[in-house]
């Protein structure tokens, strides 16, 4: 059981980082090597408590799907979106944002994830998943990133 955890220092308002990480668009924006698209449930603008979003994407050359639910939510402290249907096995993916100060945010991603068929996927988590999902999950915690802080220095100017 693989747990992914990883910070960011953004330079963005603790609510628009929330948004950001919630964001339909934003997420299919941050996630275009993979050609993820949203397919069924909220499948544009934000997605909130109790919704779901499934997604459709190409990884290692195999077209799947992935069904997510946000299950837990404190507007803007943190959010938790958890497999309903697809590859793993189960996985909860919590979301939260720290104010540092007005303007700054610390984002934490946790990723804990279980990979199907047993010591087959330990083994599929050892030679490559884990490395994999990390480096998918910083691209787009990058992507978010990059686009909260470009929003505040757009307003600033």
């Amino acid at each position: 059981m693989p747990v992914i955890r990883m910070e960011f220092l953004i330079d963005a308002p603790r609510q628009d980082c929330f948004d950001a990480a919630r964001s339909i668009d934003l997420h299919m924006e941050s996630t275009a090597s993979t050609k993820e698209k949203a397919i069924g449930g909220v499948t544009s603008g934000l997605i909130n408590l109790g919704e779901t979003v499934t997604w459709e994407a190409i990884h290692f050359g195999i077209k799947q799907n992935l069904t997510v639910k946000i299950t837990e939510m404190e507007e803007p402290r943190y959010f938790v979106d958890e497999m309903v249907s697809g590859a793993f096995k189960r996985f909860h993916h919590t979301h939260e944002f720290i104010p540092i100060t007005e303007n700054q945010t610390r984002m934490i991603d946790i990723f804990d994830y279980t990979s199907p068929l047993g010591i087959l996927g330990k083994l599929a988590d050892w030679l490559f998943l884990e490395a994999y999902m990390t480096r998918f999950l910083r691209t787009r915690n990058e992507y978010l990133k990059q686009v909260a802080e470009a929003q505040i220095k757009a307003l600033q100017s």
